[in-house]
């Protein structure tokens, strides 16, 4: 009997020592996991530091550590990838720089550890006062996508939407020969803002200074501009993914042609003046249009910000890049060193003798596959980049540059496409008297 007990107690005994050797293991292999994660996002995070890509430069998620459990979700749904990493076990931003903003990861958390922050508290940003209605400080005048913060096509046309449902809610002032509403822009806000005013009925107006599709116009034909759904007002849900230019610009067509949706390109709007009823909107060709109330869905981007040098008003200047495939044997200078810089002078390689010019030392705040074919593209001869430059003369066939402790540079040269970034419109938004402050580290949107 004893010999029996004995024999069973050692069964028991290898049995809950094989179990706890068992889970030991599983322990150790996962507190290594851990670790090696941890390690090699450090390694991430370091290596972005000194490529100048770790602090946010847009809208960008904020990590409540104490709340995340670590389930790893928010970094299997950035569609960026690599903007987000784990640091012993919990999410941390990564290459923060190129965060665009989808906001994928804040809902993808399953317990609500993350908001969607604009600036830094080093680094504000200059936005506009809204309510959660997209209504201004002034009643009446509501802004919607880029301009307001959030610029991301599938939020604009939320946003777009949503401030029609406000206004409809809130009720129009009418008198004789006036518009319910005035939409200033057709980017994807304006656009999602004029379908759902022809869905309620409303008297509307949509004015465009350039062309349909607003900043989506500008992109470069092939850029990807969309990655996730989104929703449009009288049409139904849009499933396109990783879609092109030319492919959203003809859903645009398509959506506006169907619903007969009438857009005034090439009408620029000088001012909103407040009326006893309303606004009077005026415009580039001189009219007044009084309206009961405005949409503003100009986007951020919709001013390029100018060098201010001699020559720039020349017709071989521009800001944008249309249609690359038909340029060739030109001598071109890009003015730059952000993405949409980098991207021009990549497409333009092949047909033509490019140069770009920056004025750091360095490229910073790149995406990565930017930064990788811009080394390449300089590898390789492609591209002739001249750091620490800046534009001083633009002449009809050469252009002059000004560098650092050295003398001036002289380039023959026949186009000159330049990336300076885009100025908010401040002065045209205080004149209608929409206050504007420079926001550091503001939530955007956090979870109730």
């Amino acid at each position: 009997m004893d010999f029996l007990m004995t024999e069973l107690l050692l069964e028991q005994l290898l049995i809950y020592g094989s179990v706890f050797l068992f889970c030991a293991l599983v322990v150790a292999y996962y507190l290594w996991k851990q670790k090696s994660i941890s390690r090699k996002t450090k390694q991430k995070i370091q290596r972005a530091k000194e490529e100048g890509i770790h602090e946010p430069v847009s809208l960008h998620p904020v990590i409540d550590t104490a709340s995340c459990i670590k389930t790893g979700a928010c970094l299997e749904a950035c569609p960026e990838k690599d903007i987000l990493g784990i640091v012993s076990g919990r999410a941390t931003l990564v290459n923060a720089s190129n965060c665009v903003g989808h906001g994928a990861c804040f809902h993808a958390c399953p317990v609500e550890a993350i908001s969607l922050v604009i600036g830094t508290e080093k680094r504000g940003v200059d936005l506009p006062h809204v309510n959660q209605h997209y209504e201004t400080n002034i009643p009446g005048i509501y802004i919607a996508g880029e301009l307001g913060g959030m610029g991301l096509i599938k939020n604009s046309v939320e946003q777009g939407k949503a401030a029609i449902d406000h206004m409809v809610q809130s009720g129009f002032r009418r008198e004789t020969g006036m518009v319910d509403v005035v939409i200033v822009g057709a980017g994807p806000a304006g656009i999602a803002a004029s379908l759902n005013a022809k869905k309620h009925k409303l008297l509307y107006r949509t004015l465009e200074q350039d062309s349909l599709g607003g900043t989506v116009f500008t992109f470069p034909r092939a850029k990807v501009v969309m990655t996730s759904p989104m929703v449009l007002p009288l049409h139904g849900k849009v499933l396109l993914r990783d879609t092109s230019k030319r492919e959203l610009l003809d859903l645009w067509h398509k959506v506006i042609d169907e619903h007969q949706i009438v857009i005034e390109e090439r009408t620029k709007v000088e001012s909103i003046r407040p009326h006893d009823i309303g606004f009077i909107v005026i415009t580039s060709q001189g009219e007044k249009i009084h309206a009961s109330k405005i949409l503003l869905a100009i986007g951020r981007r919709g001013t390029p910000r100018k060098l201010n040098v001699p020559g720039e008003e020349s017709e071989k200047v521009a800001y944008r890049l249309l249609e690359p495939e038909l340029i060739m044997g030109k001598k071109i200078l890009v003015v730059g060193g952000g993405d949409s810089a980098i991207e021009t002078a990549l497409l333009l390689t092949n047909q033509n003798d490019v140069s770009l010019s920056y004025r750091s030392d360095a490229f910073s705040r790149l995406k990565p596959k930017n930064a990788e074919k811009i080394k390449l593209a300089i590898l390789e001869g492609k591209i002739k980049v001249l750091f620490n430059t800046e534009v001083e003369c633009i002449e009809i066939d050469r252009i002059i540059l000004k560098q650092k402790q050295s003398e001036k540079i002289t380039l023959i040269n026949d186009l000159v496409y330049i990336f300076a970034g885009g100025e908010l419109p401040t002065q045209f938004l205080e004149q209608a008297g929409v206050q504007i402050s420079k926001r550091f580290g503001y939530t955007m949107l956090k979870h109730k």
